[in-house]
């Protein structure tokens, strides 16, 4: 994969494991928002895919919400880059807003469960 990759801030055994377990509880969140970017499930590894594009949508969020922070050119356009993805096709705001709501919280939730495993 090109470009940087969320999950090179983690060990990877350790990501590998944390991820296993997310995705035995959250697999139908992963599908759900694969198929709402348009990402192909069938594609081998497609859960690293999305969960590093997760990863990436919880740092946009932080980028946006924080007065502290300013995101460089590069972060600015790789967020507005996500956000199309995710609302390329959409009707509502509804739609957009329920898929950034599960790529949030499946970052959120693999980041407790990394802290968690020894």
């Amino acid at each position: 994969m090109q470009g940087s990759n969320a999950l090179d801030n983690y060990d990877s055994k350790k990501a590998e494991k944390s991820l296993k377990m997310l995705f035995t509880d959250k697999s139908n969140e992963f599908r759900e928002l694969a198929n709402g970017i348009g990402y192909p499930t069938s594609n081998k590894g497609w859960e690293l895919i999305i969960l590093n594009f997760c990863l990436d949508f919880s740092d946009c969020f932080k980028a946006w919400s924080s007065k502290d922070n300013s995101a460089d050119h590069m972060q600015v356009h790789k967020c507005n880059t996500m956000m199309r993805q995710i609302g390329l096709g959409k009707t509502n705001m509804t739609e957009v807003t329920h898929l950034e709501n599960i790529a949030y919280r499946l970052a959120e939730d693999f980041k407790a469960i990394y802290k968690r495993i020894e």
